[in-house]
């Protein structure tokens, strides 16, 4: 199959490096000097740099010449950079298979990947998210990792596991868009509150329990829009929580421990020099909740830390002082 992945952040290079064992695969990004700097060095110094290129691996910066022969597009950019590209997409009249690997909301909309899609892509062109627990520099390393790919067209979904699934990336077919998109993006908000537990010193109790109530709202919300209960104990809800709460390779996690070392956001972001998805989605999380009546007090402390600059220490004490409750809902 012919691939062009549209992006050459970490996880597009990870991924492009690893579909490249089977397929033929071609990383685009729109910066003509990072092409070159990648095709000069046969690696992404500026993201993944310990990743070499296999020399099968094509690389562009002309979007017309990387995605007219392409049987499937695989979106690597940011939410924020997703509609923008779904329009070019759009434009460009094709026809072949869309994927998107961007975890959030978008902001001001505070919509759903796929509901950008719909809006922005013609009817008839087949298209999904794939999702899970996923460091980008253990994919480029050929470890196993497991994903989901989820379609509201089953067959697609079917097809597109059968043709990207191999030993060492094992993906599952979904048709529950909404649940694996919102596990995605919600786990991210998460991982900033483990943070800033384990900076605290808060123990490994209290990262498990935050981690399993973390959870129960993410299925809150995911439910509320309409996501499947199971698909929250899956690899997209509980596999990608846990990994991306607990992984010291995960950027929203690092986030968190600098928050509780005092350090301000603007700050943070300069230091991480990578998009944390979380920082953006929490806002948009925090909107969506209160408009729709769902109870989120992690993704409400997280929220305050970051956007109404609350002292972490005051809203960790409130969260610990809420009162008592069922673990479940009573009917």
């Amino acid at each position: 199959m012919n691939i062009t992945v549209i992006g050459a952040g970490a996880w597009g290079t990870a991924l492009a490096i690893s579909l490249s064992a089977n397929h033929r695969v071609t990383l685009w990004a729109r910066d003509t000097a990072q092409i070159e700097a990648m095709h000069a060095a046969r690696c992404n110094q500026r993201y993944l740099p310990e990743a070499v290129f296999p020399d099968n691996l094509e690389l562009s910066a002309d979007f017309s010449v990387a995605s007219d022969s392409a049987e499937l597009l695989i979106i690597a950019t940011p939410t924020s950079g997703l509609r923008a590209m779904l329009q070019q997409i759009a434009r460009s009249g094709r026809c072949g298979g869309v994927v998107w690997l961007c975890k959030g909301f978008e902001a001001e909309t505070s919509l759903l990947p796929h509901q950008i899609a719909d809006k922005e892509l013609p009817a008839g062109l087949n298209y999904g998210v794939l999702s899970g627990p996923s460091f980008a520099q253990e994919v480029a390393r050929g470890l196993p990792t497991a994903l989901t790919l989820a379609s509201r067209d089953e067959r697609f979904a079917q097809s597109m596991v059968h043709a990207l699934h191999h030993a060492r990336l094992r993906i599952y077919a979904s048709s529950d868009v909404v649940g694996v998109e919102v596990g995605g993006a919600v786990k991210n908000v998460m991982a900033i509150a483990a943070g800033v537990c384990d900076g605290m010193g808060l123990g490994f109790n209290a990262r498990a329990a935050l981690i399993t109530r973390g959870l129960a709202e993410i299925t809150r919300l995911g439910l509320k829009l309409g996501g499947h209960q199971e698909t929250f104990g899956g690899l997209s809800g509980v596999g990608d929580l846990i990994l991306t709460c607990t992984g010291d390779l995960s950027r929203n996690r690092q986030v968190g421990l600098w928050l509780a070392q005092q350090h301000d956001l603007p700050e943070i972001l300069r230091k991480l020099g990578h998009v944390a998805e979380g920082v953006y989605t929490v806002r948009e999380v925090h909107h969506l909740a209160q408009s729709i009546r769902v109870e989120m007090p992690i993704c409400e402390a997280v929220y305050r830390v970051l956007y109404q600059h609350m002292p972490v220490g005051e809203v960790v004490s409130d969260l610990l002082s809420r009162s008592p409750n069922w673990e479940f809902n009573q009917s």
